[in-house]
């Protein structure tokens, strides 16, 4: 392979992207928990620098593009605590090993895989395609915190 290879922290630079302030927990957890060569992030809603941005059910009150949107600023969530978990740069990323999604799904919306795209794309979009493929769920459910539209959580490897 030939050229010079982004870093994470370079990449995200580059696509312009800003990182929320991460939500502070509204339970007995912590945002994330780092064991060994793994990170694991507590599920993230669409929430914006402590505003719910996305609320009620997609397929009902939201279309398809508004869940996605949710699911993205999920992720950017995520990522906001990786980098926290990593001491504050994102280069220590290994792979996206998993996504969990949950949707705020109307009970005959059939697109709940689709939702977390919004996710699953925009870990592509900030680590690339040879760090970004991962296992997945995608799950609909009856409500979520806050009446979030959505939530993810994440498994990542680090260094």
């Amino acid at each position: 392979m030939s050229g010079a290879v982004l870093s994470h922290e370079a990449r995200l630079a580059g696509l312009g992207l800003d990182l929320p302030t991460l939500p502070h927990p509204t339970g007995s957890y912590v945002p994330f928990r780092r064991e060994g060569p793994l990170v694991y992030l507590a599920g993230q809603t669409c929430e914006w620098n402590g505003h719910m941005v996305y609320t009620g059910k997609v397929g009902q009150d939201l279309d398809l593009e508004t869940g996605q949107k949710a699911a993205r600023i999920c992720g950017l969530n995520l990522i906001a605590a990786l980098r926290l978990a990593l001491g504050g740069s994102l280069d220590g990323v290994q792979a996206c090993l998993r996504l969990g999604g949950f949707v705020n799904a109307a009970p005959d919306f059939p697109k709940v895989p689709a939702v977390i795209n919004g996710a699953s794309d925009l870990m592509t979009e900030v680590f690339g395609a040879e760090v970004a493929p991962h296992a997945r769920t995608a799950i609909g459910v009856a409500t979520l915190p806050q009446c979030a539209a959505v939530e993810v959580d994440a498994i990542f490897a680090v260094r």
